[in-house]
């Protein structure tokens, strides 16, 4: 595998929260089967109807904070790895979910934002969030109303934090891919940028991706019952 002292980032997708009890997006049953995505999840569609864009994210919100959703065994299993492993672990989740962050994550990117949390459109400042978002809440930084935004990233918006991610790959000795179709750039992209960087490359996921064959190592299966088993393997040195 690797030396215990080179840094691993670990790449996670909706199918790694699939497990918690939180849909997909572009599974048959998935969110976009349901709702069209220029009408709840693009700039455009905001400043056409926000109310509709806030009732779609209301209703996310409360399901993660509301429901029985629990972070699973591959999330518990990538904290220990970021606790134990002696090269440092950066999880880089498309995730718009908490559940990393319950299992003991700390050191997370979300590239795609955050549900808990929302931004001013005036002046950007960003708080916590776990309520429905309305028309009438204010900033509480610059106290102007109706301008306040699920803090995620729509289509057609770059995603947060890309020059760290990209630096962070370039120095990686592994790369893992969990939980993703592997059809959402720029995140598709990212086991080329590790490849050209000599890093190794791990897909553990349901089944193969639309990249597979660009990764060196596939294991398939759901992510509570691979991911604890490959963490167990790298912290333990098989394959060394």
């Amino acid at each position: 595998m690797t030396g215990k002292d080179a840094p691993i980032v670990v790449l996670t997708g909706a199918g790694i929260s699939k497990e918690s009890g939180l849909a997909t997006f572009r599974d048959a049953d998935g969110i976009w089967a349901t709702v069209r995505i220029k009408d709840v999840a693009t700039p455009d569609a905001y400043r056409r109807d926000p109310k509709r864009v806030y009732e779609f994210y209301n209703a996310r919100r409360q399901g993660l904070v509301g429901g029985n959703i629990r972070p699973n065994a591959a999330h518990g299993a990538l904290a220990r790895l970021e606790r134990e492993w002696p090269g440092g672990v950066l999880t880089v989740t498309q995730n718009i979910d908490d559940l990393h962050e319950r299992a003991g994550a700390k050191n997370l990117i979300h590239m795609h934002g955050e549900l808990l949390k929302i931004r001013c459109d005036v002046c950007g400042n960003v708080v916590a969030w776990r309520d429905d978002l309305g028309i009438e809440d204010a900033c509480a930084a610059c106290n102007t109303a109706g301008r306040m935004r699920p803090h995620v990233v729509w289509f057609g918006e770059m995603p947060f934090e890309m020059e760290r991610i990209e630096r962070a790959i370039s120095a990686a000795g592994v790369f893992m891919s969990i939980g993703t179709s592997g059809n959402v750039y720029p995140a598709a992209g990212f086991v080329m940028l590790a490849r050209q960087a000599g890093a190794r490359t791990v897909e553990l996921n349901l089944e193969p991706s639309e990249g597979a064959t660009l990764f060196e190592e596939k294991i398939y299966g759901p992510a509570s019952q691979v991911v604890p088993v490959y963490v167990e393997r790298l912290l333990h040195g098989a394959g060394d």
